[in-house]
């Protein structure tokens, strides 16, 4: 058990964390929730002992283990494999075997594992680090934003991963999604101290907001009842016969005490300026081809057609080309071969993934807003629309180079807010941005009524809003015409297993009764067909969660042989550890085909 107790931390004049206390229990999965700037990354580096509290004491069990993950760089081994091993402690056995099966959940292929990570980019170190923190075996997890750089389908994997985890841990993330699928329990930041709960990050709010509302609604009734007394205390304090009256009240008003009005936290409040656009076709997509180097086409034969009300999400993995894509429809770069053709009137938006190359650090956060203001706008909207993101008053005067990521992502949507436009172009807009904000984004798009492509990793905005899908799987991009949920259900991404359909009743169009039975049939007669592949997947899987757990068993028998000096035993179980070491990378390679086997049969489904 992990005990936190009267904890103070402050900046300067600055309060951050007043008196929280809070235990956490064998096997807690945490959920860390609360405004960027309230204080998650600095209870994440006292935990993590980098950081003192000014006051309080923070207490673990004798030699418990805390790995962090944390966004600096430094690696000093030669390869990317041998940089992960490193995090795991001297004296405990270097598996090979479960490194590289982390490194491959996380994406990466055997040509890159065998590289100095300083060959690779931002993205990818990364990962590195994310790998090192899950094979360090600690006792506690503290993941800090850890699906940043992170693809759908990786993050699906980490999903996984984390949801078997068996010891605790603490994940700070802006995907509401991601974090409810993982965790047991969730701890608010809010008002400087911490609150903690079972369950999901809708409910703690859903609490927070009720205990708020009751507050408010007491504090207004008591104001009404000292309002009430001062009167009666002014209009009878003279009168002999009421003393006793007007000291009993006098003396009920010095003992109550009444509560102070609650500080207000402003929330994200804007939305999009949709300029009228009376055609419905905005942009046609013909024929598209692009590559950055001739003989490697990113992009082939892709057609589509962005129409007034469309919101279009781009997903697939990281490097094959989405935000490549966006930047092509905003005429960033120019196709090697087909056309894009836009409306002549139609007025894009474009908001970029990498903020600092899309600001002038030597400007304020209201002049960037102002910059795409008309040259006769007053310097009372650019003020407003800052307030709108968040930089309210004197905020607006900060100086762009001094601004944090989060902080950068809200002057660039100020700018895009400040701009009369017909068609959004979105780049991961909801990096950076705590959940809150995520909500009020998607609140503002949802209420856009001009078109959308956006680029985004969050499943949360993907279920809420995309109406079509160019899925980047395989080798080239395609359309899917349904919303992202009819994607997972029907199609999904290669070498996952589909989403579960909900139990209704299938939809064939206008078909006639007697074709729809005969559909269903050939539907039903070819999953059967499946089956015997699936149990056949099935059992692999099994096999390699059992070969797993019997290495770990092993290597505990080991540590009780080499105390009893029966040497039989110990060369018994080091050539049982040695064959499971084999073992396991001959069953995820039959694995792999196995399920390579089952996609290429799907592809012809009924």
């Amino acid at each position: 058990m992990i005990q936190i107790s009267n904890l103070n931390k402050s900046y300067g004049r600055q309060d951050i964390l007043t008196d929280v206390s809070f235990t956490i229990h064998e096997g807690e999965k945490l959920g860390l929730v609360g405004r960027n700037g309230h204080g998650k990354t600095t209870l994440f580096r006292m935990l993590a002992e980098l950081e003192k509290p000014d006051t309080g004491v923070v207490q673990f069990p004798k030699g418990y283990k805390i790995a962090y993950l944390q966004q600096e760089m430094d690696f000093k081994h030669a390869t990317v494999l041998d940089e992960v091993l490193s995090s795991i402690p001297e004296g405990e056995p270097k598996e090979v075997w479960f490194a590289e099966k982390i490194l491959f959940g996380l994406d990466f292929n055997a040509e890159m594992i065998a590289q100095s990570p300083s060959t690779l980019s931002g993205g990818w170190m990364n990962r590195i680090n994310l790998a090192k923190v899950l094979i360090s075996d600690a006792d506690m997890l503290l993941l800090d934003e850890p699906t940043n750089h992170l693809d759908i389908i990786t993050i699906h994997w980490l999903t996984k991963f984390l949801q078997n985890w068996r010891k605790e841990l603490i994940l700070i993330t802006h995907d509401r999604m991601f974090m409810d699928t993982v965790v047991t329990h969730i701890m608010a930041i809010h008002r400087k101290q911490v609150r903690k709960i079972e369950g999901t990050s809708q409910k703690i709010y859903e609490q927070i907001a009720t205990e708020e509302e009751t507050y408010t609604k007491t504090r207004l009734n008591d104001a009404k009842e000292k309002e009430k007394a001062e009167i009666f205390i002014r209009k009878f304090r003279a009168k002999a016969s009421l003393a006793k009256m007007v000291q009993s009240r006098i003396k009920n008003l010095e003992k109550k005490g009444f509560s102070g009005k609650l500080e207000k936290i402003s929330d994200l409040d804007f939305q999009f300026d949709f300029k009228n656009f009376d055609t419905r076709l905005m942009l046609t997509v013909d024929n598209l081809e692009f590559g950055y180097e001739p003989n490697n086409l990113l992009i082939k034969g892709l057609d589509f057609e962005v129409l007034k009300g469309d919101k279009i999400a781009i997903v697939g993995k990281n490097g094959k080309g989405k935000s490549t894509l966006l930047r092509l429809l905003c005429q960033k770069l120019s196709p090697v071969n087909g056309t894009i053709k836009t409306h002549p009137q139609l007025l894009p938006g474009y908001y970029g993934q990498v903020a600092e190359q899309e600001l002038d650090p030597t400007l304020t956060v209201e002049q960037e807003i102002a910059s795409v203001l008309p040259l006769n706008s007053s310097r009372g909207l650019a003020r407003s629309i800052a307030g709108a993101v968040l930089f309210e008053g004197a905020l607006a005067l900060k100086k762009c180079d001094v601004l944090s990521g989060g902080e950068k992502a809200r002057v660039l949507l100020g700018k895009l807010i400040a701009t009369p436009v017909h068609c959004l172009f979105l780049d991961e807009p909801s990096n950076h941005l705590d959940m809150q904000s995520v909500d009020s984004l998607i609140e503002a798009l949802d209420y856009f009524e001009g078109a959308m492509v956006f680029v985004t990793h969050n499943e949360m905005i993907l279920h809420a809003l995309a109406t079509k899908l160019i899925v980047f799987d395989g080798d080239y991009p395609y359309v899917f015409p349904g919303t992202y949920q009819e994607f997972l259900e029907d199609k999904g991404f290669s070498g996952e297993e589909l989403v579960k359909k909900p139990k209704k009743e299938q939809s064939y169009g206008k078909l006639s009764k007697e074709e729809k039975k005969e559909l269903q049939k050939k539907k039903q007669a070819f999953q059967s067909s499946l089956k015997p592949l699936k149990d056949e997947i099935n059992a692999i899987q099994e096999q390699i969660h059992h070969a797993e757990d019997r290495i770990k068993d092993v290597q505990s028998e080991l540590a009780v042989v080499a105390g009893k000096n029966d040497g039989q035993a110990l060369a018994d179980l080091g050539k049982e550890l040695s064959e499971l070491k084999v073992q396991i990378p001959e069953l995820m390679e039959l694995l792999s085909s196995k399920n390579k086997e089952l996609e290429d049969l799907q592809q012809d489904a009924p």
